[in-house]
């Protein structure tokens, strides 16, 4: 057919310009030199495309389509009609794109789909599933349960609640990215955060009923069984402290963010009881917020819903937080070793009260550690809006707990070092100033002051005798 040649000039004239540009200095192409070159270049790209093709299997239609598009270029000639090659061509690319379509490569080729992989560590050896989700199949089919019956979540056709619930696991469980558990279960990235977002979300909610205030009444066999514990200790209730969680933020609040120790990070302060559960969490505090103020806010505003202990009970904190009421810090200025016979009485009932109150508060230190080495993906959150880092740092909490409570089997971790980490209060311990002095003047001229006084005395006593 012939369209005239004006169509075939301002076809190429749309391209032109940028060519001039590009060859600015050069000698020009003429109009048949250009038709000509086009024409080559669609018959080699033609042939590669059939090559490519010829080596998978095509089906009979595109093999027609071939076949007719080497005919046609068989009888190619320079001299034909310039617009007729400008025409034939313009086919020859809607064809070569349209079979490129059709024979494009998917991108999730493994006959091993995320369900099969599922079922395989459901039915398989017990370990390899605790080294994927860190839980045993009991458990993981208690968390199945709970999400179904409370209809969080709902089966679609092509994830099963229980498959929706592993990839969320085996991704907190590594610190896996978005493009890795894309490729590992065989599903988009699009669909991978999308579920990551909703069980992160469904278990903040499930918070409440997880991560529950200790029972106040109750006196923790840690404590009860253990002679350098009791009596002395039998009014503390759990203890406190605060660890730093990584998490990539925008630049505009990365000062913010920015801890002591250089990176940007979260503060999380929690509270756990001697069976190594949280029984108060709060996240998503700046990194360079001191832990002492995250404490006076949380107890401070009845928003935070923090669990106050009653009078005559109180939680083991460090060198970095006030003794007052609820609370009980060590002494300052006195390190945490075993005491020096050679030392004044003072200064060595000191150090032993310092001693075996560090040994009981190091639960929460031995808690951080299995619980980040348990869930590697508080070692690193990925790129997510901040308020989903947070809620990430919560569910990991709320799945922490729900492994204590219905796991018969924990995986072995390897937690971070039991030895005594003093946290924030490194500037605390130490020569202390005029200022600082007073300060613990008044602070041990309180009760609390004098509850710490009475343990370090009886501790003394008892050993003397």
């Amino acid at each position: 057919m012939d369209t005239g040649p004006r169509s075939g000039e301002k076809r190429l004239r749309t391209v032109a310009p940028a060519q001039n540009k590009r060859n600015k200095g050069k000698a020009k192409i003429s109009y048949e030199d250009s038709i000509s070159a086009m024409a080559t270049a669609f018959v080699a790209k033609q042939e590669r495309a059939v090559s490519s093709m010829e080596s998978r299997q095509t089906d009979p239609h595109l093999e027609d389509l071939f076949e007719q598009i080497t005919e046609i270029m068989s009888g190619y000639d320079s001299s034909d009609d310039d617009d007729d090659v400008v025409l034939l061509v313009c086919v020859m690319d809607s064809v070569i794109r349209k079979i490129r379509r059709q024979s494009r490569i998917p991108k999730h080729v493994s006959s091993f789909s995320g369900h099969e992989k599922m079922c395989e560590l459901i039915t398989g050896h017990e370990g390899l599933l605790l080294e994927h989700i860190r839980m045993n199949r009991d458990c993981f089919h208690r968390l199945v349960t709970l999400f179904t019956v409370q209809n969080r979540l709902q089966e679609t056709h092509t994830l099963t609640v229980q498959e929706q619930l592993m990839m969320f696991l085996t991704m907190v469980a590594h610190g896996d990215s978005n493009r890795r558990t894309s490729y590992e279960w065989k599903h988009s990235g699009e669909t991978v955060s999308r579920y990551i977002d909703t069980i992160s979300s469904h278990l903040v909610q499930l918070a409440s009923r997880f991560i529950v205030p200790p029972d106040f009444d109750d006196v923790s066999t840690v404590i009860a069984e253990n002679r350098r514990f009791s009596p002395y200790f039998r009014g503390c209730v759990g203890a406190i402290d605060g660890t730093h969680i990584p998490c990539v933020v925008d630049a505009d609040v990365a000062a913010a963010y920015r801890n002591r120790k250089g990176f940007t990070s979260q503060n999380v302060m929690a509270v756990v009881d001697f069976e190594m559960k949280f029984t108060y969490l709060v996240a998503g505090w700046e990194g360079s917020c001191h832990d002492a103020r995250v404490l006076n806010v949380a107890t401070s505003n009845p928003a935070f819903m923090f669990p106050h202990a009653p009078e005559g009970k109180y939680y083991l904190v460090d060198a970095g937080y006030k003794n007052k009421p609820g609370f009980l810090a060590p002494f300052r200025g006195q390190n945490y070793h075993l005491h020096d016979r050679r030392r004044e009485d003072d200064d060595r009932r000191k150090e032993m009260f310092n001693y075996r109150h560090a040994s009981l508060r190091n639960v929460i230190e031995r808690t951080f550690g299995v619980w980040k080495s348990r869930f590697r993906i508080l070692r690193g959150i990925l790129r997510y809006p901040l308020e989903k880092q947070r809620d990430i740092v919560i569910a990991c909490a709320v799945l922490h707990n729900f492994i204590k409570l219905f796991s018969s089997e924990e995986a072995a971790f390897n937690p971070e070092d039991d030895a005594v980490d003093d946290g924030n209060a490194e500037d605390d311990v130490g020569e202390a100033s005029t200022q600082q002095q007073q300060q613990r003047q008044r602070e041990e001229s309180n009760d609390m002051g004098h509850i710490r006084d009475h343990i370090a005395n009886v501790m003394l006593n008892d050993r003397l005798d």
